[in-house]
């Protein structure tokens, strides 16, 4: 399943909560949508996630944020990183990297073709589904 998702949506947070509880029956492949015209940090939340992803703690840091979406702004991310363990620098250095942001930017031109326009979309087996997680 492909999960194209927003870190300061509401129903994407309701969402990947859901997910969490399937997680022994589906695999998730989770897809940044950041609709920065709404969420203003959206864009600034993946660059984190995908940071926190090349220490190998990318779903331990996306669980941090759908949890806690009223703590968006730089120290919460930072202090997000030391609670996981990461090396801060690094995650600095990567969250303001073109690479990283290259990442993100992928992923919503995928979702564009996709004919992604709101979060949470779900893909599976190549159908769309739109605000809540397909039975499976």
């Amino acid at each position: 399943m492909f999960f194209f998702a927003d870190f300061e949506c509401p129903y994407c947070a309701r969402a990947h909560g859901e997910l969490a509880t399937r997680a022994d029956r589906v695999r998730v492949v989770f897809r940044h949508f950041p609709v920065r015209s709404v969420h203003r940090r959206a864009f600034a939340l993946a660059t984190a996630a995908e940071a926190a992803a090349r220490q190998g703690a990318f779903w331990e840091y996306a669980d941090s944020l759908f949890v806690d979406q009223g703590r968006v702004d730089p120290p919460h991310l930072w202090e997000r990183a030391r609670k996981l363990g990461l090396d801060l620098e690094r995650f600095e250095r990567d969250r303001r990297s073109r690479a990283v942001a290259a990442r993100v930017e992928r992923d919503i031109a995928s979702g564009l073709r996709a004919g992604v326009v709101a979060t949470p979309t779900f893909f599976v087996g190549g159908q769309r589904y739109t605000q809540t997680p397909p039975a499976l």
